[in-house]
């Protein structure tokens, strides 16, 4: 599809000015993250389900403790989004230098490196995880369709504030929709989103 491939181009070109761009505060988050916690991991892996349910390794700047993933389960009753994926406004596992990266989603930028090696685009749906996936019907497989995305529609429609099924329905009607003025309106709306913090946490 020929989009498609103007899609991949922009991706490409929009990803590696921004990541050249943002070398001084890439810094700057760097050693704020090491004052606060010296043996720490910058960047956080993590297994994330892509197009047609590859896997791959997406980029995160660290945002939790160190063990965060195991302490998951303890926190597993105070969940508060519906649905298989798992959401708390006042996650504890989160550090003092996570929480400002998250509100301002400057913990989504390694991201960008995810983009150039073909494993997400600027605008889709957010990568789920595996558990996440496992649990989904095959009406909600249907997100898998498309490579997913740094932002996407339901993240300028509200993000965190929407529950599960509000999400899968808004990343449905990205799919059906899709295109060139879809994706342009979605990129400039997503700088009013971080801007004004909206539903992040």
């Amino acid at each position: 599809m020929k989009y498609m491939k103007i899609k991949r181009f922009f991706d490409i070109c929009f990803s590696m000015i921004l990541i050249i761009i943002l070398i001084p505060l890439w810094i700057v988050i760097i050693v704020v993250m090491k004052i606060e916690d010296f043996n720490g991991p910058i960047v956080y892996k993590q297994e994330r389900i892509g197009l047609a349910g590859s896997k791959f390794i997406m980029y995160k700047f660290r945002s939790m403790v160190v063990d965060a993933d195991s302490l998951k389960c303890e926190l597993e009753q105070v969940n508060e989004q519906s649905g298989p994926i798992f959401k708390i406004k006042k996650d504890p596992r989160i550090t003092k230098v996570g929480s400002i990266l998250r509100k301002t989603s400057l913990d989504e930028f390694p991201q960008l490196l995810n983009i150039i090696r073909g494993e997400m685009s600027l605008i889709g749906p957010r990568p789920a995880l595996p558990s996440e996936v496992e649990k989904y019907s095959d009406y909600q497989k249907k997100r898998l369709s498309v490579k997913p995305g740094c932002t996407g529609l339901w993240q300028v429609s509200g993000r965190s504030n929407l529950n599960f099924d509000q999400m899968l329905q808004l990343d449905l009607e990205y799919i059906e929709n899709y295109g060139a003025l879809t994706d342009i309106k979605i990129f400039f709306k997503t700088f009013k989103i971080i801007l004004t913090r909206e539903g992040a946490y």
